[in-house]
């Protein structure tokens, strides 16, 4: 059986197509509306409220938290200091990354990782000959992201504590209308935001409460589809879409290193050991031979695929997450991507894709293949570098 979010008895009533879905055992919701475009909306022009509690959340506290973290993840701990946040990848032993997601060092010895697959039992492996306590707090900590242009006005008028001096990626500790939160100036849609942690036993005041306060602003509660749009616009990635976990590959073919995956700006190069440090240097220092880049498609090309059948455009009101080749005008494949959509803000139709040296150098042209009245064609676009948007806003 599903489990249900700590906010459920709020966001069920409101899931008025019931486009529910799994994630991470979880009962959520895709849309509150039947299509997301309200949704996606308010993410990019005033606030949406959006239930991110399925997140996995471990809290790890002992004399080792720091230096079992340090092995684990590829950024340097020593540099987290206090309400910072790290996002971040980890790898197994051989530099291939088995997750992502954020580490924020809670001051007094405490550190909260989130993960999108469970990482309890890589956790303990880790931690072998540490003192160190692990906790799962999965359930425990309820989740919200508030993003949105309008989001911290929100919330300025909402929490007992000032924000005007929160930076990008840290967390401050305060309450919203008495209500205890950690607030963290973070998110997955590329736009200004915060995510907020609460006791779940409270998680319902707090969702009241918030759209109490955000109702002036037009605060919209918000679905995985709008969100799955805006992070590819941001070009942000997802765990089992746009690459696989190491501990879940099939084949060592979908394994992918963090500079696969355009994370290497996350891998320190001058901390001590972790796990996949030799082969990372190596890699490093030889180059990689896949990267991890935006596909913008050409508007006119793909036009005409359709009139070609007689018909309009087909334009997805939600993201694809599918495997689609890629190819050079050769007719070479050259990689594939994995998820796109239709970006309502840029008017573009985009993919994330990747693909092979030295076809990801940024201006390249390449086909991506379509299917168009059961049909598969090719469509011109040409190789971006990522993100596709990236307001000013986000870090001011």
């Amino acid at each position: 059986m599903l489990k249900t979010s700590p906010f459920h008895g709020r966001t069920a009533p409101l899931v008025r197509a019931q486009t529910w879905r799994r994630w991470s055992g979880y009962q959520m919701a895709s849309a509150y509306d039947p299509h997301p475009d309200r949704e996606y909306a308010a993410i990019r022009n005033s606030a949406a409220l959006i239930d991110v509690s399925p997140l996995y959340k471990y809290r790890i506290t002992g004399r080792d938290a720091a230096r079992l973290l340090d092995r684990m993840i590829t950024r340097d701990m020593t540099k987290l200091k206090p309400g910072q946040v790290y996002y971040t990848p980890w790898c197994d032993g051989v530099g291939k990354v088995i997750d992502d997601g954020t580490v924020t060092n809670l001051g007094n010895g405490a550190y909260r990782l989130t993960s999108a697959d469970s990482s309890l039992r890589w956790l303990h492996m880790n931690a072998v000959g540490m003192e160190v306590t692990i906790e799962d707090i999965s359930e425990r900590v309820g989740a919200l992201s508030l993003q949105g242009p309008l989001s911290r006005e929100i919330l300025s008028r909402a929490a007992a504590v000032d924000l005007s001096s929160l930076k990008y990626f840290r967390m401050i500790e305060g309450s919203i209308h008495g209500i205890p939160v950690a607030i963290s100036r973070t998110g997955y849609t590329g736009d200004l935001g915060y995510e907020i942690w609460v006791d779940a036993k409270s998680a319902v005041p707090l969702w009241d409460a918030l759209m109490e306060e955000g109702k002036p602003y037009g605060i919209v509660p918000t679905g995985v589809w709008g969100m799955d749009i805006a992070r590819i616009e941001a070009g942000l990635i997802m765990l089992d879409v746009d690459y696989f976990s190491a501990h879940h590959a099939l084949i060592e073919a979908r394994k992918s290193t963090p500079y696969e995956i355009n994370l290497g700006w996350a891998v320190s190069a001058g901390k001590g050991p972790f796990n996949g440090r030799r082969s990372l240097a190596a890699e490093r220092k030889r180059g990689s031979a896949w990267g991890f880049v935006g596909l913008e498609v050409d508007w006119d090309s793909f036009e005409r695929l359709f009139r070609a059948h007689g018909l309009p455009p087909q334009i997805p009101t939600i993201a694809w997450r599918a495997s689609a080749p890629v190819y050079t005008p050769g007719g070479t494949q050259a990689g594939y991507a994995t998820s796109g959509c239709w970006s309502p803000l840029l008017k573009k139709s985009l993919a994330l894709a990747h693909l092979r040296k030295p076809h990801f150098a940024p201006g390249t042209e390449v086909h991506l293949e379509v299917t168009v009245e059961h049909r598969r064609e090719l469509a011109d676009a040409i190789v971006r570098k990522l993100p596709f948007y990236d307001p000013e806003r986000k870090k001011a």
